[in-house]
């Protein structure tokens, strides 16, 4: 049973450590709990919330520092969230509403958000999906021998490529091109298409097919882009300010390099079917993020698309100001992905 006094001193101690990253004496403490007590009886209660587990003594005449039990215990009972003001709620909800559209682009934008509000790593992740397929294909003449490809999938993902035509985007042309799309394209898999459609739609464009052969390759590159899982970092070097991270900040970002981890990290988690979590130190499954903390969320949307968004810091975070932040930011994010789609 941790009595009420060894819960005062155990705050007292989290919160000075997350926001000066200094250890705590008995001396201090004395001083700011709100009752007379001696050194001696502060030592006791530190050493037996060190047996627990909670607090950890770095050097013999040091004061104390939280251990990792501690903040989840600290997030979980002592911690008094911080509300965002109302000032930021309007402009994370204004920027957010700019490709509220696009989901793909949404994730990104509330990631830099993320980053922006919390200085820790913001990620998303856009998972993929064997069973998207196609949905409509359009290509815009742009001047100059040039035409922008614009592909929707059912998936509500929205890809985009300008390309050189060597020849004139007259009404022929594009008339051939949309029958082939629609013949042979549309409501298709993206892990279907490939080159083997191109060659089928020599059939179709028979003595032309040299002409749309640009447009075509580009079709297929668009849909190998949207059939894969795509990640995107935001703020990395944020981390480098997490100094309590020590040299172990360069293996996280060795790590975050490698964006495969993170990709299969996203995947597992959104295989759990847990809304959102937060999982701090020990907590995370992967070696190199078990000196961290991380918040992350699952989203589904349009026909069944799957996505995470997320943030990764150090332990000592600001908890009470982060944890509201990427809440309101989290629910943003999944109030207009239901407005965008049929959830």
């Amino acid at each position: 049973m941790i009595s009420e006094r060894r819960l005062a001193i155990l705050n007292l101690i989290i919160e000075h450590y997350l926001k000066t990253g200094e250890p705590m004496g008995s001396k201090t403490l004395c001083q700011l709990l709100p009752y007379s007590v001696s050194s001696a009886t502060v030592r006791n209660e530190m050493a037996y919330l060190s047996e627990l587990g909670f607090l950890e003594q770095r050097h013999t005449s040091a004061g104390r520092v939280p251990g990792k039990a501690s903040y989840r215990y600290y997030v979980d009972n002592l911690m008094d969230a911080r509300e965002m003001s109302p000032y930021n709620k309007r402009i994370i909800s204004e920027a957010l509403s700019v490709n509220a559209g696009d989901p793909e682009r949404l994730l990104n934008d509330a990631s830099r958000l993320l980053a922006q509000y919390t200085h820790c790593i913001g990620f998303c992740c856009a998972i993929e999906d064997p069973l998207d397929c196609i949905q409509g294909v359009d290509l815009i003449p742009a001047g100059n021998s040039k035409a922008m490809l614009v592909m929707l999938t059912a998936g509500n993902k929205i890809k985009s490529s300008l390309i050189n035509i060597n020849c004139p985007i007259d009404q022929d042309f594009r008339y051939l091109f949309y029958e082939i799309v629609n013949r042979l394209f549309i409501g298709t898999a993206l892990t279907d298409v490939s080159i083997a459609l191109i060659q089928k739609a020599v059939l179709i464009a028979k003595e032309r097919v040299f002409d749309l052969l640009p447009v075509l390759t580009s079709l297929c590159s668009l849909c190998n882009e949207a059939s894969n899982s795509k990640l995107m970092l935001e703020g990395e070097t944020n981390i480098l300010s997490h100094e309590e991270l020590g040299n172990d900040v360069y293996k996280l970002l060795s790590f975050l390099a490698d964006k495969e981890k993170l990709i299969e990290f996203s995947k597992e988690f959104a295989k759990t079917n847990i809304k959102r979590s937060l999982l701090i130190g020990d907590e995370n499954p992967l070696y190199e993020m078990k000196n961290t903390s991380t918040i992350i969320s699952t989203f589904t949307y349009g026909n069944n698309q799957c996505a995470t968004l997320g943030l990764i810091g150090s332990m000592r975070i600001d908890y009470k100001k982060i944890i509201p932040c990427a809440e309101y930011i989290f629910n943003t994010v999944d109030t207009l992905l239901s407005k965008g789609g049929i959830k």
